[in-house]
């Protein structure tokens, strides 16, 4: 596996072809997190902040405003999952047209060209994720019952098998990612697809290990704590500013954080679509590389002796 050479070219591919920066934007639109609100803000705030939030509203009005923020929640949620998996896509087909010798990328043809892989890929990410959330859930579950009944001892017996469940999830993405290469390249099903990603990754192990520390850790990590960093100081102002007793400074850093990260915010998501759209295009240049060699292995192996 020649490492230097797939990530020098992917490299090459993704500066030379802007249509896969908006790929890449769109691939990462699934990755934002989110969490859950708590309805006793008003005793926890300071005092500063509690007179933003003195609304009084009828109960029929608040219900309204909690259905449509959830209705636009939800839509929201439904795009993101669409557009991500079509940007996931289309690096994939990209970067397989490019080292067909395609001369330039069409967003238009790349798009809808991915539209016949959709349902698919999301059925593998689904199963996957179902599948995901019922053996984690089985452990964590496994862990508080446990804990209860030993009275805590149980839980120091489950802590190496929790550890353990970070590089088995780490390793599962490996072959989730090798899974819906082969569906887009190779125009499998779900099932078919997750065969011959296991089946890829079985048979080159130590290549899809070395790759995807460089690509997660390396590239991904890396790069990632380097557009977020200016987050950090961005809201700086805001720390200051609710640290001390001033409205005035409170609402200065407040607004100059606010302003510094709407400004920011599609700075970041540009350089986040770009290397989204890197390691992309490297995990098909990776799968297409491992692929021929074992191809050409398994050639090799049925000629006649």
């Amino acid at each position: 596996m020649d490492y230097g050479s797939v990530l020098s070219r992917a490299w090459q591919i993704i500066w030379k072809h802007k249509a896969l920066w908006i790929f890449g934007i769109l691939a990462g639109c699934g990755s934002a997190g989110g969490g859950n609100p708590s309805f006793s803000y008003r005793e926890d705030l300071p005092p500063d902040f509690q007179q933003y939030f003195q609304i009084n509203l009828p109960d029929w009005q608040i219900a309204l405003i909690v259905g449509v923020v959830l209705l636009v929640v939800f839509v929201l949620i439904v795009l993101a999952i669409f557009l991500s998996t079509i940007g996931r896509i289309g690096l994939i087909r990209g970067a397989q047209q490019v080292e067909g010798g395609a001369a330039s990328l069409a967003f238009g043809e790349l798009f809808s060209g991915s539209m016949p892989y959709f349902w698919r890929v999301f059925g593998l990410s689904l199963l996957v994720g179902i599948v995901s959330t019922v053996v984690i859930g089985g452990v964590l579950l496994l862990a508080v019952f446990g804990t209860v009944i030993t009275f805590g001892l149980g839980l120091l017996c489950l802590v190496p098998l929790i550890c353990l469940l970070v590089p088995l999830v780490w390793f599962l993405s490996l072959v989730v990612e090798q899974s819906i290469i082969s569906i887009v390249l190779g125009n499998l099903g779900v099932l078919e697809g997750l065969q011959a990603g296991w089946d890829l990754v079985r048979a080159n192990l130590g290549a899809i290990i070395v790759m995807g520390l460089i690509l997660s850790l390396g590239v991904g990590l890396i790069g990632g704590f380097i557009i977020g960093l200016p987050v950090f100081f961005i809201v700086i102002p805001a720390v200051i500013g609710a640290m001390t007793e001033s409205r005035a400074v409170l609402s200065g850093g407040l607004l100059i954080a606010g302003l510094c990260l709407v400004v920011y915010l599609p700075v970041a998501i540009f350089l986040n679509g770009i290397l989204r759209g890197y390691i992309e295009t490297a995990w098909t240049l990776t799968y297409m590389q491992l692929k021929g060699r074992t191809l050409a292995i398994e050639a090799a192996l049925a000629e006649p002796m």
